[in-house]
């Protein structure tokens, strides 16, 4: 079995873990000293040579992502940190800024010098107004303890940072919509080219970096890049957070390598709930599409994970037993991306919408055989065709879910209800009321 490896989440224990005094105490911000006495274009090497890919779903090399920045040319150049988690399932960004706000602070000020930023934000999903308070005293003890301001630790260098709450809107996971957001604009995708890292922030050269991907960088200064390439697959370097959640004994986080398999993962959290067989589950959160029981040994790598049929996504573990009607459970996801759709392009306003409505007529027994394939011709004209990648992500585990479990949601056509019962697949005592059967009837 692979060994868990406690990188970002080795204080999360420790006594008022969020504070300075913990993170310094276990070698916290010696990564930012080290990095200081170091030449920019050095640090932005490192974090190439270490494969660091981006942790927030996309999976592209960090450093060379950074290399995209024009050349200096005097003028404001910023780093942005998309901190607006919130797609259903993912959740290890946040408990990092909850738990570990300094390894984030630490990441962004080494970010900011590598790539010649004096001025940084943090956009945090303003919902999470716990996790907006910690950062922002987090950001308070870096300044007076001099990790952040002035001349910071003498060495001519200075850095401000702007922890910023957004308005709680999903699509400002999208980095141009959150650009827009954190500019005062409504948060809509904008039009590339041209990319961040020409015409960004304010029209400046911009990164925009996922609070893991920032938050990793402490550790390959700190530790060296040979330590971090001693991890993972030979494509997909270093350690990840791996949220479990759903029908398993011990939901939570487990930082492993990547190229762990879900097997050894479910292992770890002591196996399926109650001992029933597993259904399904996603192996990058509910934009991803799904994987059954087959795919319990596939290394949960970028490429594994994609030559099997789906992406690696956020490493959003949703996993579900035999109890789960899958129609349900996919007529929930879909039910959030149409809330959450921006309505700036046609297919995925309109499209989520419709697929919505489908789902919920299948779910409660309502729907014909004409229906289902109406939702694989709706996901169609969806998919490639919206403005961002949320349209597309909408379609993904409808599409999935179909090829899989086909007969079941012809059996909902064919039986005139759902055959599962709610309550058994609950993790929670579960009462269906009267009022709410003859809402659906």
């Amino acid at each position: 079995m692979t060994d868990l490896t406690p990188v970002l989440s080795a204080t999360w224990d420790a006594e008022q873990s969020w504070k300075l005094g913990t993170y310094e105490n276990a070698g916290g911000y010696g990564a930012l000293k080290k990095a200081l006495g170091l030449a920019p274009a050095d640090i932005v090497q490192a974090v190439k040579d270490s494969g660091l890919r981006g942790r927030g779903g996309a999976g592209f090399p960090t450093g060379m992502k950074w290399g995209f920045l024009p050349p200096d040319d005097g003028k404001p150049r910023y780093l942005v940190v998309n901190a607006d988690e919130s797609e259903p399932g993912t959740c290890k960004d946040i408990p990092t800024m909850l738990s570990a706000p300094h390894v984030l602070v630490e990441g962004v000020a080494i970010t900011s010098y590598a790539i010649g930023c004096n001025h940084a934000f943090i956009y945090v999903r303003g919902e999470v107004v716990h996790v907006y308070r910690r950062l922002l005293q987090a950001v308070r003890e870096a300044y007076e303890a001099g990790h952040l301001g002035k001349d910071i630790h003498g060495s001519g260098y200075d850095l401000d940072v702007t922890v910023h709450a957004g308005a709680g809107a999903y699509i400002c996971g999208e980095e141009t919509a959150l650009l827009d957001s954190l500019e005062g604009r409504r948060g809509q995708p904008r039009l590339k080219p041209p990319f961040p890292a020409v015409e960004g922030l304010y029209a400046r050269p911009t990164v925009v970096n996922n609070v893991e991907s920032i938050s990793s960088v402490p550790a390959i200064i700190d530790k060296g890049v040979e330590w971090f390439t001693s991890m993972g697959t030979e494509r997909s370097k270093g350690m990840g957070l791996f949220s479990l959640s759903g029908h398993i004994e011990r939901p939570g986080q487990y930082e492993a390598p990547l190229g762990i398999t879900l097997r050894e993962l479910i292992d770890m959290a002591g196996g399926m709930r109650g001992g029933k067989q597993l259904k399904f589950w996603t192996p990058g959160g509910s934009s991803t599409p799904l994987f059954t029981d087959e795919h319990l040994d596939t290394p949960l790598d970028y490429e594994s994970v994609g030559a099997a049929g789906s992406m690696l996504g956020t490493r959003a573990l949703q996993i579900f037993d035999e109890t789960t009607c899958v129609v349900r459970a996919v007529s929930r996801w879909t039910e959030f991306y149409k809330h959450e759709s921006c309505g700036k392009c046609t297919p995925c306003r309109e499209g989520t919408f419709w697929l919505d409505q489908i789902l919920e007529r299948l779910e409660h027994g309502h729907g014909t055989e004409a229906d289902i394939q109406q939702l694989l011709d709706t996901c169609d004209s969806i998919l490639g065709r919206s403005f961002c990648a949320l349209g597309d992500g909408a379609t993904s585990s409808i599409t999935s879910s179909v090829t899989l479990f086909r007969e079941e949601y012809e059996q909902h056509v064919t039986e005139g209800r759902c055959p599962f019962d709610r309550a058994e697949s609950a993790l929670f005592d579960y009462e269906t009321s009267e009022a709410t059967e003859e809402a659906h009837a």
